[in-house]
Formats: structure tokens, C-alpha cells, sequence
């Protein structure tokens, strides 16, 4: 039952699916970072059906756009536009941590977002859809966010406050951090396998550059710069199985 309820932890805070009612403790959110990834395996699920459809290439590509955004209901990409203003102020960290509290929308945030969706929808348009492309695409979903929960995990927190922050207090952080490592060795050694070394070296690139940016910019991660990272890591994942595909690797 503990286990039920971990992932439906999970699944009520970082998707839009309906989930049972009951009350958050320590006991059920302790590992419900471990099963964030798992929402990755829904979204996937649901592009290879968008996929597999006799949908117009338009229509098909709207939904790859999509279907992310109707699962998680947006919560990353709100998390990705705050981080943008705040980058864009060029303010000291305590400007862009407040920025980061601010609930309005700048026009940083706008014009990053419009950005964003213009070449994600662009990238979709030109994947080649095949049942390998969807096996990749939803390994690479769940990838990002194992990388995601890990460096909640593992990350120092910008601010005591918040529900990565909560999140990151109630975890059992050294099982969490070990379990989420092992998953994304053998998600990457997966995506390697099966021809897309790209990928990889793509999420790990923008892992790194999170990294960075959390901690001189902001002093620790929160939860919109939890969600900056994951926008950041699948689309430039989507890229990365596009130029693949277009290379003829896969």
C-alpha cells in the first residue's frame, strides 16, 4: 500500500492524471522521487500511440508537442519560464531568487516559451516515426526525469522553502540518490545500445550546464529550476534524435 501511495505522490504532484485523495506523510513521500520517472513511461506511452495513429503529419506532430504538456499539465514549463526571467534580470541571486517567487509572467519568460514550442513543434515535424523512435523517445523521457529526482536528491537547495525542497527533506536521500543513479546508468546504456549515443551526450551536457547554472547563479536548485532543467534536457533530447535520424544513424 506504501508503495501505491509513493507513486501516487509522485504522480499528483508532478502530472495532471487524476490520483486518489489521501494524506502526504513522510512515510509516502520518502521515495516518490524514484517514482517520478515513471510518468515519463505514461507520456511515452501515449506518443508511441499518437505515433502509431493514421493522423495527418501536422496533426501528429501537434500531438508529440502535446501530449507532454497534457500529462504534466505544465508544471515543468512554468518552473522553465520563471527561470528564464530570472536569468534575464542579470540581477545577484537573492533579484533572481525572488524573481523566481514572482507568480506574474514576464516578457522574458513570453518570448522564451513562444521560442520553445516554435522549435520544439519544429523538431517533432521532422521526426520519423518507427517503433525504435518511440522505444528511444520514452526511455529518454523517463531518463530525464531520474536526472531530474537525482539532483533534488543531491543538489544543495537554494531556499528553505518549497516543494523541491520539501520534497528533498523528506527523502531517504542516499537510497534515492543510489537507486536514480543505477536507473539512468542503465537508461543511458539503453539509448547507447540501440544507436543513440547523441542523446546521451546530449542529457548529460545539459545536466552538467545545470549544475552550473543552480549553483552560481542561484545557490542550490528549487523546483522551477528543476523544471528549467527537464524543458531544457527534452528538447534538446528531441534534437538529438532528430539530427540521428537525419545523420542516418538510426
Amino acid at each position: 500500500m506504501t508503495a501505491l501511495q509513493t507513486i501516487a505522490v509522485a504522480f499528483a504532484m508532478f502530472s495532471a492524471l487524476p490520483m486518489p485523495q489521501f494524506a502526504w506523510s513522510e512515510k509516502n513521500m520518502r521515495y516518490a522521487l524514484c517514482a517520478f520517472p515513471l510518468i515519463g513511461v505514461v507520456i511515452g506511452a501515449l506518443w508511441w500511440l499518437c505515433g502509431a495513429l493514421p493522423l495527418p503529419a501536422l496533426a501528429r506532430a501537434a500531438g508529440f508537442c502535446l501530449v507532454p504538456v497534457w500529462v504534466t499539465g505544465g508544471i515543468h514549463l512554468d518552473g522553465y519560464a520563471d527561470t528564464c526571467d530570472a536569468l534575464s534580470s542579470y540581477g545577484d541571486t537573492a533579484k533572481k531568487l525572488e524573481i523566481l517567487k514572482d507568480p506574474h509572467c514576464g516578457a522574458f519568460a513570453v518570448i522564451r516559451l513562444c521560442s520553445y514550442f516554435t522549435a520544439y513543434f519544429a523538431l517533432c515535424c521532422c521526426v520519423q516515426f518507427t517503433p525504435r523512435t518511440a522505444m528511444l523517445w520514452m526511455l529518454a523521457l523517463v531518463g530525464e526525469r531520474a536526472l531530474s529526482g537525482l539532483a533534488v536528491a543531491s543538489f544543495p537547495m537554494a531556499k528553505n522553502t518549497g516543494l523541491a525542497h520539501t520534497f528533498a527533506t523528506v527523502a531517504d536521500k542516499t537510497k534515492v540518490r543510489r537507486a536514480l543513479t543505477v536507473l539512468c546508468i542503465v537508461l543511458g546504456a539503453a539509448l547507447a545500445a540501440l544507436g543513440s549515443w547523441a542523446m546521451v551526450c546530449a542529457a548529460g551536457a545539459v545536466f552538467a550546464r545545470y549544475y552550473q547554472v543552480a549553483k552560481k547563479q542561484f545557490g542550490g536548485t528549487t523546483g522551477d529550476l528543476a523544471g528549467w532543467f527537464l524543458q531544457k534536457c527534452e528538447i534538446w533530447m528531441l534534437a538529438a534524435l532528430v539530427a540521428c535520424q537525419w545523420l542516418g544513424v538510426l
